[in-house]
């Protein structure tokens, strides 16, 4: 089954904020945790939807970051400022990036761009903050969280601090952006998200392939079941594949001239085929990255 967020139920798994930018919850017997929490600017929402979810906000326990992405971990600050006892874990190099002020205001800067989509959000203290992390993980983790057990697995090749948290118990994998996110208003498609690493990406997808998910809660939008989930994996791979020939056809076509690249990568693939939903700034900003790994192989 593929189904979008919204539309999604689960005893365990309920979803907080806007499905676009899912703060994912797992309900468990003594507690829940709750994996990312997008725009900075969306925090309000995420704790609206917790009390509605919860009763009480401060029945959320934990908040596990996958990744240092501005729409991955931007409420966290106003979740901590917010939530009292809320204990927050990520990628050990998740703090250093955030205690520099320059990666804050870029971040802040990305999030107001979004603002224009979500006239409603308030105006509530959302600022970026340095943020200090309660559990450091770098993968090999067994946590449990909310009474539920976790496995945290590292997950390299989208940036390199990305995490993805699988449940066993309920066969769900909460994967970040680190095996790529559905594109199209179907999602049937592949957005292939390697920043860090090429060949870390493919082994990121091939490794928690391996775990068998039954539910994959994808960091945007969609969640895949059974055997949707097992097929997303090989699309993945195969798309990943097919992407990295594309931009090299590309550079070719501009006689290596990265920029170029980028720009004629932009108006094809963004542009003209209009099936991918990520805001502009950031999806030219992810290519860049991508087209210099490539170019640099």
């Amino acid at each position: 089954m593929k189904v979008l967020g919204e539309s999604y139920e689960h005893d365990r798994i309920k979803i907080a904020g806007n499905f676009i930018y899912p703060g994912y919850v797992v309900m468990g017997d003594a507690g829940s945790a709750m994996i990312d929490c997008g725009l900075n600017i969306l925090g309000p929402q995420y704790l609206a939807s917790l009390r509605t979810l919860m009763g009480d906000e401060e029945n959320l326990e934990f908040l596990f970051l996958t990744h240092s992405h501005y729409d991955h971990l931007g409420a966290a600050p106003y979740l901590r400022r917010n939530i009292r006892g809320l204990k927050i874990g990520g990628h050990e190099k998740i703090e250093a990036l955030l205690a520099k002020e320059s990666v804050r205001n870029r971040m802040a800067s990305l999030s107001e761009i979004q603002r224009a989509f979500f006239p409603d959000v308030g105006g509530d203290d959302v600022s970026f903050a340095p943020l200090s992390l309660d559990l450091k993980f770098s993968g090999g983790e067994r946590i449990s969280p909310a009474g539920v057990h976790c496995e945290v697995y590292s997950a390299p090749g989208h940036t390199a601090d990305s995490l993805a948290y699988f449940f066993p118990e309920i066969g769900a994998l909460f994967p970040g952006e680190s095996i790529g996110v559905p594109e199209g208003r179907d999602g049937a498609g592949v957005q292939v998200e390697f920043l860090s690493s090429y060949d870390d990406y493919l082994k990121t997808i091939e490794k928690l392939a391996s775990l068998q998910p039954t539910i994959i809660c994808m960091a945007h939008a969609w969640i895949f079941t059974d055997d949707d989930a097992k097929l997303f994996f090989d699309n993945s791979i195969r798309a990943t594949g097919t992407y990295k020939k594309m931009i090299e056809a590309a550079l070719d076509e501009t006689h290596g001239e990265v920029d170029k690249t980028i720009e004629l990568i932009a108006r094809r693939e963004y542009d003209e085929k209009g099936t991918i939903f990520q805001e502009r700034n950031a999806y030219v900003m992810n290519l860049a990255a991508q087209v210099r790994l490539i170019a640099g192989r």
